[in-house]
């Protein structure tokens, strides 16, 4: 028992000091000036070593808050974050640098870079590697995306960002009206018809002249005059007829036969 008791008791020592009997780890930017720091993080940076670049910024920002590399390194680090495919960390950091700098000449680029990010928030590591179809995601991600995109293009329309955000825009609005689709058909093959037209009308009436209004009028049309709705039907098609008379669904709903 007393031998139990030692043994424990010089485990616990061991624990206690374990750390002491560890060399020191040096700190190789301990005397470095911020000037030094940001030189590092950016030549980090440019080379793609985001890790270290995110290290020295941080502790340029850490020891040196107010001197004239904080705020710099404070819009850099979002970058870092975006290509280390960080998307959570980066939008934070552009988070804060928009709340604490609102005035700052380049905030437009801290909006810019937070929509990059949102947007592949919704990417998953395996689609990194092996794409898949934009529209198969969780939304989510895309609309706050679109979202930062806006928020940009309203704010500041001369920025020189302002360009590709609205391209990346209509891509992301795009996306978002096929996911609505893509819902739609599913609630088609399930049999849920209510939920099926009304997730089609969305799109009709929240994504105008996109690639997917075609489909949800089709999907409509189907929906309704399964459910006896025939007059919602007959309009919807007539306006997929005028606008898409080659669409299939035309001839789909047209040879519909009811049980």
């Amino acid at each position: 028992m007393r031998l139990l008791k030692l043994t424990v008791i010089l485990a616990f020592l061991l624990a206690a000091t374990g750390c002491s009997l560890l060399p020191e780890q040096i700190d190789t930017t301990k005397n470095w000036s911020a000037e030094r720091l940001y030189s590092e993080a950016k030549d980090s940076l440019n080379s793609g070593d985001y890790t270290n670049a995110i290290k020295y910024f941080e502790t340029l920002e850490a020891r040196y808050p107010f001197g004239r590399y904080a705020q710099q390194a404070q819009l850099e680090i979002i970058y870092a974050y975006y290509k280390d495919q960080e998307p959570a960390s980066a939008v934070a950091a552009a988070d804060r640098f928009i709340k604490m700098h609102p005035r700052h000449p380049y905030v437009d680029y801290a909006y810019y870079l937070k929509g990059l990010a949102n947007y592949n928030q919704g990417r998953g590591i395996v689609e990194r590697y092996l794409p898949q179809d934009p529209s198969q995601r969780d939304p989510g991600a895309a609309r706050q995306s679109f979202q930062d995109f806006s928020d940009l293009v309203k704010r500041f329309p001369e920025s020189k960002y302002a360009k590709d955000a609205a391209q990346r825009m209509a891509f992301l609005r795009n996306n978002l009206a096929q996911y609505e689709i893509n819902v739609a058909a599913y609630y088609m093959k399930r049999e849920a018809f209510v939920a099926a037209a009304n997730r089609a009308k969305y799109v009709v009436e929240n994504y105008p002249r996109t690639p997917a209004v075609p489909d949800a009028l089709g999907i409509m049309a189907k929906a309704y005059k399964i459910m006896g709705l025939n007059d919602l039907s007959a309009d919807a098609l007539r306006v997929l007829r005028l606008n898409h008379p080659d669409h299939p669904a035309i001839a789909e709903v047209e040879n519909l036969t009811l049980k």
